[in-house]
């Protein structure tokens, strides 16, 4: 019983000076996915300029209700896994490369008129080639205990998909090109003005989708490149909802940072995987680190298409998977 799909979708669409990618974690949609330059100088924590600590909201505490019973329903269900798969998730180097293609070089969405529409088409390969600073932004409704635990979380993340793609991938100590916001839901509503001090020149219709998040839509990873250079990140913003309870926030955060970093859609046939619909596996897995050194390994061609990146992913498959078929 699927209670919250979270399709990894992207699409690579010129829009004005930059070209979007996007992706939203949630019922029927997950996160968003977008990139732009270094504009603000963040440090590696620090409060969104959104007002002083408040009480949250009715529809805040409504959201935090909701949301712990959407965790309590799939954790009773076997779902939400943090195991990272094991003797029951076996795959093999076909179905690697298949996910691949299908989660890497793959989109789901289209922009179409100023809105994303749920339309799969042909994508490339994207990817960061700069290093990746994260940066945290809490709104004033996140208390200090729950800051400093979702920093160290991040931290622990970051250092991970470091080792696991070969990139230099850290927390940012001034100025960052990753931003995660952690935000209540009227907070989200308000940071329009922040995000335009994060990526000047950003169209109202995509900061209005950003700000006007519904409930059935957890988080949103944003991810940036020029239009010049569309298969090169440098900038992203990622969207985690405050009322989340620990496990929802923290699949967030494995989520969204690594779909920021270029596996943009999702496959029903991914497994073990946090690229898939099925709610099975909350935390990032062996199966998607090794999704995740394909993307950043050297061999594989910067914006090339399914056909052309398929050769170059076998070789890779079969060296990660000792040539198992």
């Amino acid at each position: 019983m699927k209670h919250w799909p979270r399709p990894r979708r992207g699409s690579r669409m010129p829009r004005g000076l930059w070209r979007i990618a996007l992706t939203w974690l949630g019922l029927g949609l997950t996160g968003l996915l977008i990139t732009a330059c270094d504009t603000l100088d963040s440090g590696a924590q620090k409060r969104a300029p959104l007002g002083p600590p408040h009480v949250p909201s009715a529809e805040s505490q409504a959201l935090m209700s909701y949301y712990r019973k959407v965790e309590g329903n799939l954790a009773n269900q076997g779902l939400l896994r943090t195991d990272g798969g094991g003797p029951d998730t076996p795959f093999n180097k076909r179905q690697l490369v298949q996910n691949f293609v299908q989660i890497g070089v793959f989109n789901e969405f289209t922009l179409e008129n100023g809105r994303y529409t749920n339309r799969r088409s042909e994508g490339r390969v994207q990817r960061w080639i700069k290093p990746v600073n994260i940066s945290m932004t809490f709104g004033g409704s996140v208390p200090q205990k729950m800051r400093d635990q979702d920093t160290r979380f991040v931290t622990n993340f970051a250092g991970r998909l470091a080792r696991v793609t070969g990139h230099r991938i850290s927390m940012a100590k001034r100025r960052g090109n990753f931003h995660v916001a952690v935000l209540d839901t009227d907070e989200i509503k308000a940071f329009g003005p922040t995000l335009q001090k994060l990526i000047p020149g950003l169209e109202a219709s995509v900061a209005s989708q950003i700000t006007s998040m519904s409930r059935p839509i957890y988080c949103a990873v944003y991810a940036f490149s020029n239009e010049d250079r569309p298969d090169i990140f440098h900038t992203a913003v990622a969207i985690v909802r405050a009322e989340h309870p620990d496990l929802l926030r923290q699949s967030c955060f494995h989520e969204e940072i690594a779909q920021g970093l270029g596996l943009s859609n999702d496959s029903p046939a991914a497994r073990p995987s946090i690229f898939n619909d099925d709610d099975e596996f909350a935390l990032l897995t062996r199966h998607d680190e090794l999704l995740l050194k394909m993307l950043y390994d050297p061999r594989l061609p910067l914006g090339g298409s399914p056909a052309e990146a398929r050769p170059v992913i076998e070789v890779l498959a079969a060296e990660l998977m000792n040539g198992e078929s």
